[in-house]
């Protein structure tokens, strides 16, 4: 038995256009009380930081309620551009990186052009690729023992016609960075193989967990103009439900990018939030921090466990457990338990494995515990 992964289809619907669960879906799917279930498989941080019921309980927001949210969203991009230590005239924001992700396909990618991703990554590559709709070429990643690096010479075969390269780093779900240089490396192979007559691809650089390794790659901007680099509140800012991230890159191309944004798809609230927690780094710090101990102690955790535990410089572990079907054993016993993993599909280069989100000390101890039962049954 292969991974179930644990998503939602809507009617009509492609079968690669499916989305998490919902609770109440895995409560009644498993017969599990709804406040026992916890989600490993969101890349979310565990607690909503303090200030943000504070500044909801004052009601002071960056426009009134009944108002739509100012076009330029001034004080948002003023604060990210504090942040990662740019102009704002080179951030456009969006609602949530996946709706900065979009914009880059709008502004890039043509209907019936080609993009390319290195696999397995980010499944939202796909998706918004074949909304263009444009194909994806897809080249498979290295392997655990060299660190689920990209294959840097299929990678710029494949992209030498390609309008489109998605990248991101740390990667989703392997955990880890590209090599050092690699990127660059690709980035100048790009610029110097250019076919007559075409520009260079376009590069959408990914960098969702960059504050989990405290660097990025933002500096490649000025050395490839067609670089754009994505940034987000979701994951070590802990704000996820308020869908708010950042597309980086020259003036140039930022503006590129601006034409396809819509004027209000942040909410007020949203805007007002995150720019209040991009001000507050040192708290971001922390509870990175936090998490990358937990990472440490989750981890030595399940391998005690008996579970194959690769190494991660993110919020997140991705576990090797040998085949699909073992994995699919494993996951459905999580389940069961009330513990949702992230499962991949057959046909998937991570179908053998499960990505376990990095939580609390309590939900982790719930997860060791579970995974100590469960090898335990497999004996």
């Amino acid at each position: 038995m292969s991974p179930t992964p644990m998503t939602t289809t809507l009617p009509g619907m492609p079968a690669s256009y499916a989305w998490e669960a919902t609770d109440e879906e895995i409560a009644a799917r498993y017969g599990v009380a709804r406040e026992e279930i916890v989600r490993f498989d969101l890349n979310t941080l565990p607690l909503t930081p303090a200030y943000v019921g504070e500044l909801l309980a004052a009601g002071r927001f960056e426009t009134p309620l009944a108002e739509y949210p100012p076009g330029d969203y001034g004080r948002l991009v003023a604060a990210a551009a504090e942040a990662y230590g740019v102009t704002p005239a080179e951030i456009v924001p969006g609602a949530g990186a996946d709706e900065v992700l979009d914009l880059c396909a709008r502004a890039f990618l043509p209907p019936g052009g080609r993009a390319v991703v290195a696999a397995p990554s980010y499944a939202m590559y796909r998706v918004i690729t074949e909304q263009r709709p444009a194909r994806l070429l897809t080249v498979p990643r290295l392997g655990p023992g060299q660190g689920w690096a990209f294959d840097l010479p299929a990678l710029l075969t494949a992209a030498r016609e390609a309008d489109l390269v998605w990248l991101c780093n740390p990667n989703n779900p392997t955990g880890q960075v590209e090599p050092a240089g690699a990127i660059e490396t690709l980035l100048e192979g790009l610029a110097a193989d250019v076919p007559p007559g075409r520009l260079p691809p376009a590069v959408v650089l990914d960098e969702a967990y960059a504050e989990f390794v405290g660097s990025s790659l933002l500096g490649l901007r000025e050395r490839y103009p067609r670089l754009v680099v994505v940034r987000t509140a979701s994951k070590a800012y802990g704000l996820a439900g308020l869908r708010v991230g950042f597309g980086l890159g020259t003036v140039e191309t930022v503006a590129r990018l601006a034409v396809y944004r819509p004027p209000g798809s942040i909410s007020t609230i949203s805007a007002t939030v995150v720019a209040e927690g991009l001000r507050r780094a040192e708290l971001m710090r922390t509870n990175v921090a936090a998490i990358v101990t937990e990472r440490g102690r989750l981890a030595a955790g399940l391998e005690a466990a008996g579970w194959s535990v690769g190494p991660s410089v993110t919020n997140f572990l991705a576990v090797d457990f040998g085949s699909p079907e073992r994995a699919g054993r494993v996951a459905q016993a999580l389940l069961g338990r009330g513990l949702v993993p992230r499962t991949f599909g057959a046909g998937h280069p991570f179908a053998g494995h499960l990505r376990l989100t990095v939580r609390t000390p309590a939900d982790d101890d719930r997860l060791i515990a579970a995974a100590t039962e469960i090898t335990a049954q497999e004996e």
